[in-house]
């Protein structure tokens, strides 16, 4: 008996509501900086001043890598860990400027 093949799950981009904090794990590592670019984006765009990218605890690769993107993003006025209620070192707090305070960044 032969088995069809799975349609593809989804026929168009699926849009995801923005929020305050952003869940990486589901994503992979190849995955991160675009998804944390667009993320950001979204979140300035529709009026947030402040987010939060939680990253995970483990070893902290996750999180160097999510705040050296950080570090070198125009949009991004300051970045934290997460204070020990919001996720501690297992998230970062990122401070976001207005759009007309930075460039878009390329």
């Amino acid at each position: 008996m032969s088995r069809e093949p799975d349609p593809p799950p989804f026929s168009e981009p699926v849009r995801v509501p923005i929020e305050e904090a952003l869940d990486l794990h589901r994503f992979t590592p190849g995955e991160l900086e675009a998804v944390v670019d667009a993320y950001l984006e979204a979140a300035r765009e529709a009026g947030f001043r402040e987010v939060r990218l939680i990253h995970g605890r483990g070893r902290g690769v996750q999180r160097a890598r999510v705040q050296r993107l950080l570090a070198g993003d125009p949009r991004v006025a300051a970045f934290a860990d997460a204070e020990p209620g919001r996720g501690g070192w297992g998230a970062t707090v990122v401070r976001l400027r207005a759009a007309a305070e930075s460039p878009r960044r390329v």
